[in-house]
Parts: C-alpha cells; sequence; structure tokens
C-alpha cells in the first residue's frame, strides 16, 4: 500500500459546548486562512442561523489548513447525539479522530457517543483536554476518567495507547507538557497540529486499485446543482471524466464529472483533479445521493452503504387545518409542498425516516431525538411552512417477543441542595440511578438510565426544580422491555370554548386557575390551549368574555387589578408540553397549542372512550 505523507484527514468529536467550533476557529486564523483584517465571525464554522442562535454544531463541515508541506483536512462533528448521524458520516472520511474533552465537565455521555463512534470504526485517537484556564480544572482527574470511558467501551491495547494535547482553544494555545500545578501559557496550536502530522496516520491507497469514491454528504447550488461531497479512496478523479455511479440499489450508471472541487480553508477551490485521501466536492450527477459510490467506468466496485443507529422518537407533522391557517405569512401550506420538502430532507439526512400514515395529509416523521425533529420544524417554519406537529412518541422494537423501548444514559450536574426533588422526578419517569459523585465542591453528579419516553417534557421541570442551575444531557443507551405507564405532567389544559380576541377582563378571572400562555388582544378559537391549568384535568374557558358596559358607576371601578404577564412557549416548550390529544400549530409568525380534535363534544366522546379502553386493558 502506498501513502500520502502530504495529507491529514481528521475529524474533532466531543460532547456539545466543548470547544470543538472554537479550536477551528483559531486552527484557521494561525494557518492564514483569514486576512489580519478581515471582519470573520465568531464561530465562523456554525453558518446557519439555528447554528448560530442555539450556539450548538447542527451540521457536519470540513475546512482545510496547510501546515508547512501538509494540509491538514479538517471535519467539524455536532456535539449533540440528535444528530448523531452527521458524526458517523463525517468519521468515513477520516483517518484519525481529535476527542475534546473540557478540563472540569470531563466525559459526558456525547463525550461516550462519539468516541463509541471512533472506536468502532477503529479510529487512532488524540486526546485534547480544552479549557485548562478553567478556574474549577481538574486535569488530572479528567484524564483518568477518560482512561476508564476507553475500558468501559471495550477499546483494545492498541486503543488505550494515544497522546494526550492540552489546549485553551479561545485564547489559541496548546501545549503537550502542561503541568496543571505550575500552569505556563503557550503561544499557539503548533504543538496540536505537530501532534496531527506526526501521530495521525497519511492516507494509504493502493496503486493498482481503480478509482473509488464514497459519497458522505450533500450540498446544493444555485448554480450547479446538486453537489456530491466524496472522500477518494484509490485512484484519481478528474474534471470532465466519465465515471461509474453505483447506486444504493445495486444498479450502475456511467455520468459525466462537470465540476471537481477541493477545500481551501473556507473555500471550495476548482481542481483539475483529486488523488487518493483527497476530500472532494463534485457537480454533474443531479440524483446523487449518500452512501454510494463513485467508481472506474470499466472496473466499477462499490462500497459498503453508510449505516447509522435506527431513530427512537417520532412526531407526526401534517396540513395545518386549524381556522387561521393560511393568514400568518404562511406561504406552503399544501400536503404536497410539504410532502416535497420532508422528501428533501431525506436526501441529505440520512437519520431521519418519513412514513405515510392512515391519513393523507400526515407523516410519521422518526428521528434520534427531540432536538434534531424541533430544529427540522423550525427550518420548515422559516421557509414558510404552516404545520401541525403532534406529540413526540418514542419508537418502539419488538425484540424476543417481546415489547421494547428506547432507553438513555442520562447525565445530571445540579447543587446538592436538590438531590432530593430530583431523585423523586426521575423515579416518577422510570429512571434507574447508576451512580451518584459528589466532587466536594457542592456539586454532584448523578447517572441513570430513563426510558427515553420519560425525557419527553422532563427538561422545562428539571430547569424549574433547579432554578435553573441544573445541567442534563443523555444520549441513546439500547433497548429494554416497555417499563408500563408513565405520567410525565400532573396538570392539564385551559382550552378556549369559543373564538374571538382575547380579553383582559376574562384573563383577571382565569389567572387564579393556573399558568396562561396567551395575552390581552390575541386571536383564539374553540379547542386552542391558552394555559395550564393547575388542576390534573383540561377545563373549557371563556377567553373572550368582555365586562358589560352600563351607565352606572362602580364603587371599584378606580381599583387597580393586575394581570399577570402571560408565558410564552418556544417550540421546543410547546413540543414537551402538549399531551397525546394535544398537537402544536406552526407558522411563520406564531407556534400554538391546540387539541387535536377542536369540537368541545367530540373531545369529550373521544375521553370517554379512551377511559373505556383504560379500563378494559387494566381488567385484563
Amino acid at each position: 500500500m502506498a501513502i500520502r505523507s502530504d495529507l491529514r484527514n481528521v475529524a474533532i468529536v466531543a460532547h456539545v459546548d466543548h470547544g470543538k467550533t472554537t479550536l477551528v476557529d483559531k486552527l484557521l486564523w494561525q494557518s492564514g486562512a483569514f486576512r489580519a483584517n478581515q471582519d470573520v465571525a465568531e464561530r465562523v464554522m456554525d453558518s446557519m442561523d439555528l447554528e448560530r442562535e442555539k450556539g450548538i454544531t447542527i451540521l457536519a463541515k470540513n475546512t482545510a489548513v496547510q501546515y508547512g508541506n501538509v494540509k491538514v483536512n479538517i471535519i467539524d462533528t455536532p456535539g449533540h447525539a440528535d444528530f448523531g448521524g452527521e458524526v458517523e458520516r463525517g468519521l468515513t472520511m477520516v483517518d484519525a479522530v481529535l476527542l475534546l474533552v473540557d478540563s472540569s465537565e470531563g466525559p459526558l455521555p456525547q463525550t461516550r457517543f462519539v468516541l463509541r463512534k471512533a472506536l468502532q470504526a477503529r479510529l487512532p485517537v488524540i486526546l485534547v483536554i480544552n479549557k485548562v484556564d478553567r478556574p474549577d480544572a481538574r486535569i488530572r482527574e479528567v484524564v483518568d476518567e477518560v482512561y476508564e470511558l476507553f475500558l468501559d467501551l471495550d477499546a483494545d491495547e492498541s486503543q488505550i495507547e494515544f497522546p494526550i494535547v492540552y489546549t485553551n482553544a479561545k485564547d489559541g494555545w496548546a501545549s503537550v507538557d502542561y503541568d496543571p500545578d505550575n500552569p505556563v501559557d503557550g503561544r499557539d496550536l503548533r504543538p496540536l497540529l505537530d501532534l496531527i502530522v506526526e501521530h495521525v496516520p497519511p492516507p494509504s491507497y493502493d496503486e493498482a486499485h481503480p478509482l473509488q469514491a464514497l459519497v458522505t454528504n450533500l450540498d446544493a447550488s444555485p448554480y450547479l446543482g446538486r453537489i456530491a461531497l466524496a472522500r477518494v479512496r484509490h485512484g484519481i478523479i478528474r474534471r470532465g471524466q466519465t465515471i461509474a455511479w453505483c447506486r444504493t440499489d445495486g444498479s450502475v450508471e456511467r455520468v459525466r464529472i462537470t465540476d471537481l472541487f477541493i477545500t481551501e480553508a473556507l473555500e471550495r477551490v476548482e481542481a483539475s483533479e483529486a488523488g487518493p485521501g483527497e476530500i472532494i466536492a463534485i457537480a454533474g450527477i443531479s440524483d446523487v445521493t449518500i452512501g454510494e459510490t463513485l467508481a472506474d467506468v470499466d472496473d466499477p466496485r462499490p462500497l459498503p452503504v453508510i449505516h447509522v443507529d435506527d431513530p427512537s422518537l417520532s412526531v407526526t407533522i401534517g396540513v395545518n387545518n386549524s381556522p387561521l391557517a393560511g393568514q400568518e405569512k404562511g406561504n406552503k401550506i399544501t400536503a404536497r409542498l410539504i410532502k416535497s420538502r420532508l422528501d428533501t430532507e431525506l436526501i441529505g439526512n440520512v437519520s431521519l425516516r418519513v412514513l405515510n400514515t392512515e391519513r393523507p395529509d400526515t407523516w410519521e416523521v422518526q428521528g434520534r431525538g427531540e432536538l434534531q425533529l424541533a430544529v427540522l420544524v423550525e427550518l420548515m417554519r422559516r421557509e414558510g411552512y404552516e404545520l401541525t406537529v403532534g406529540k413526540p412518541q418514542v419508537v418502539t422494537k419488538e425484540i424476543d417477543g417481546k415489547l421494547c423501548e428506547p432507553m438513555e444514559r442520562m447525565t445530571i450536574d445540579i447543587p446538592e441542595d436538590y438531590v432530593g426533588v430530583v431523585t423523586q422526578l426521575l423515579a416518577l419517569r422510570r429512571g434507574r440511578m447508576e451512580q451518584m459523585i459528589n466532587h466536594g465542591t457542592g456539586w454532584v453528579r448523578m447517572d441513570y438510565v430513563v426510558p427515553a419516553r420519560g425525557l419527553i417534557g422532563f427538561r422545562t421541570e428539571f430547569l424549574t426544580e433547579t432554578r435553573g442551575t441544573g445541567i442534563i444531557n443523555h444520549v441513546f443507551e439500547g433497548w429494554e422491555p416497555w417499563h408500563g405507564e408513565i405520567r410525565t405532567r400532573p396538570s392539564g389544559s385551559l382550552v378556549a370554548d369559543r373564538s374571538g380576541r382575547v380579553a383582559s377582563f376574562a384573563l383577571f378571572g382565569l389567572q387564579e386557575r393556573g399558568i396562561l400562555f396567551v395575552g390581552p388582544g390575541v386571536e383564539v378559537y374553540e379547542g386552542m390551549i391558552v394555559g395550564e391549568n393547575a388542576r390534573q384535568e383540561d377545563l373549557d374557558v371563556n377567553a373572550v368574555r368582555e365586562k358589560k358596559l352600563n351607565n352606572i358607576r362602580s364603587s371599584t371601578a378606580d381599583e387597580l387589578e393586575r394581570l399577570v404577564p402571560p408565558k410564552i412557549l418556544s417550540l421546543d416548550q410547546a413540543l414537551e408540553f402538549v399531551r397525546e390529544d394535544e398537537c402544536v400549530e406552526v407558522t411563520p409568525a406564531a407556534v400554538r397549542m391546540r387539541k387535536v380534535y377542536l369540537d368541545q363534544t367530540t373531545r369529550q366522546k373521544m375521553a370517554r372512550g379512551r377511559a373505556r379502553d383504560r379500563l378494559a386493558a387494566e381488567q385484563n
């Protein structure tokens, strides 16, 4: 096997918010990718609006830095497990990974997730201890925890031997000899780049092997159409060349490469040819999709199709059929447009599934978690779609004749004062405590394994009970037999019983019943949820009732009445809040919650039917 000593391909993997994108920023600056006076946004790799707003990476992206005679291709991957499909695709393009770990928080659930994928792919690991400047850094303990994690994931002897580098990505320096007892700041990131050049295996290839490249991602251009991102495994690919396109269904077609690009810093640069190990972007294949192989036209040899983990959560997405449909800036409201958009999302997102339902205008969308599904709905909302989104449900599976449900491994960091209340919350959700560690700093770390459906709506309640101080992270763990009924929301809903504009007078009486979600002047309709009832059952209320006026002045007319400001829920919070018989109406201008059946009489009949079914199930 021959090697390309002038090239290195590496992915940066880590738990969310441990500093991957910031580190890539500094590598680009120090490699001369930007002019000294160039105006560049922080976290330049997070180019989507949603990525900047949420402060997370959603899509895996690649960049390249030149270090001496070596070109280093870097894949910046998401840290959140909901976007694990992006991580798995990124790992197919590289020869090693940089495992980034926070010097204080240590390995967390998503660290376990991304490391497990790297070890399964037999990729060498370079451990990067980041944020070493934190006052609460505990570097030695974190390194030990990483070693324990490797052992826990059944790493072999060769995988456990890995180099360690200590970084402060925000200030842009790295050191391989960092002493936490006598810290000395480094000057730049050269020690990290030296380690990459020394320890990341250069791409290897067979000189006699025909052309072979695996498509791992897709992009689009208004001028070039669909662009396939691929890594060349063997051979040389050239612009204008006719190649064999090995499709996922087993067929092979002859196609011509119209344009060929390679990455330099953040730019795609035209190239006449690209050799083995290079990460390329090609245009000219209109229907190419992820997992397909580009091969030699005379000797096509397809590579294995990329497989990602199965979805564990689903929501129903359908047309908006509320009385206010089409009245709020939404210009894409038909079932045909919604289905076309969902099919388009499937092309570039291998971890999603779209299934038909009994209704022709509603589809079941399966994904990795609430965040991934909420991001899809938010993107569609911003593109002008109006949707009805159902309550998230877990995807079940039958194993050995038993109904099984997905389980999540969850790590919680909380002040020790809240241990009791959090333990109680998770006991109601069938959580199983695996470990509890008191760091001696007033903070406690708790490890749980919880049914995924028990975590739907948990985050909001958790933050409320811990006064916003708790930190929660979770990742898919596996499948276990069904754990029985879980009641995650103790309160009912305040439901509008008629249409109209909300009146202040009506709200004065309703605010004693619970928490309101609407303010004066808001348009409501029958079946729309206007608040959270303090009691368990739903309550139909008149939110548009106005004060009757007459010519007699009341003795209490001048008394000051204060209206509590409404609680405005975000899309994520609304999806967490709704029950099985409720859904979320999403438009470009608003997020509303409503009952699936708007008519009060129909809802009462359905409730009686569910009660009869529940009673029959208990008797059996």
